[in-house]
């Protein structure tokens, strides 16, 4: 599996256990939903102007948001080993904002957002009222399974 990190933000830092742990996230919700590890995932850190930007150019919301995914589909010739998975952007900003608002560390709301994304890049998604309930499920179990979300 590979795991492609960018950090285009300055305000933060983004230490390399959280990043082993992000790592360890996306492992933990391949494995639940049987897909092969021979993935690749790219997680882009941001402030909250440029995922405002992404948010608007993409989902015509001219606002910032704490998370993006851009999946990537299916390689319709066959021709690569790994699966592309598609694209993770979180504003790391607005993960310290909703962390403080929830009560809980960076690092937790980090990997919460990255267990969400991570969700959508498999075809989950949260529009209706039953795929929200399935997709929080599926949160649930990843964070529990990373040993972070207490309940």
């Amino acid at each position: 599996m590979n795991v492609y990190f960018d950090d285009r933000q300055d305000k933060l830092e983004i230490s390399q256990e959280l990043m082993d742990s992000m790592i360890e996230v996306i492992k933990i919700a391949l494995v639940m939903e049987n897909q092969t590890l021979e993935s690749e995932v790219s997680v882009s850190f941001v402030d909250n102007n440029e995922i405002q930007n992404l948010n608007s150019d993409f989902r015509g919301k001219d606002m910032p948001t704490d998370v993006l995914s851009f999946p990537m589909g299916e390689d319709e010739f066959g021709m690569e080993e790994e699966v592309i998975l598609g694209d993770i952007v979180i504003s790391c900003e607005r993960a310290l904002e909703q962390s403080a608002d929830f009560g809980h560390s960076f690092e937790r709301e980090m990997l919460y957002l990255t267990a969400h994304s991570i969700l959508h890049l498999l075809g989950y998604d949260h529009m209706i009222e039953e795929e929200k309930v399935i997709m929080r499920g599926k949160e649930k179990e990843i964070m529990k399974e990373i040993e972070v979300f207490k309940n």
